[in-house]
């Protein structure tokens, strides 16, 4: 995966690559990765085996779908609209949220 590839609309990162950034936020704060592996069941050492996994990624998204104070300061964060993370959610095979 290149950085900096681009999804198909041309907003922000692909989908596989807006995970992994997404998980690096999440990884960025102990209170914030505590509570996405107590919510997944996931061990930390999991975590690295399953980074190529689509549910992984996804699941990540949900995640931060899933809570929107969460979701407005990753993508403030990484300056991408809110709804970048919905579309990387449909082309990993998520549905709406």
């Amino acid at each position: 995966m290149s950085p900096g590839r681009r999804n198909p609309e041309g907003e922000g990162p692909a989908a596989a690559e807006l995970a992994l950034l997404a998980l690096a936020y999440l990884a960025g704060d102990e209170d914030r990765v505590a509570r996405f592996l107590a919510l997944t069941g996931l061990d930390a050492g999991d975590v690295a085996g399953l980074l190529g996994d689509r549910g992984f990624q996804l699941a990540v998204l949900d995640h931060l779908a899933g809570d929107e104070t969460l979701l407005m300061d990753f993508v403030a964060e990484k300056s991408l609209p809110p709804e970048a993370v919905g579309r990387a959610r449909r082309a990993l095979g998520g549905g709406e949220v």
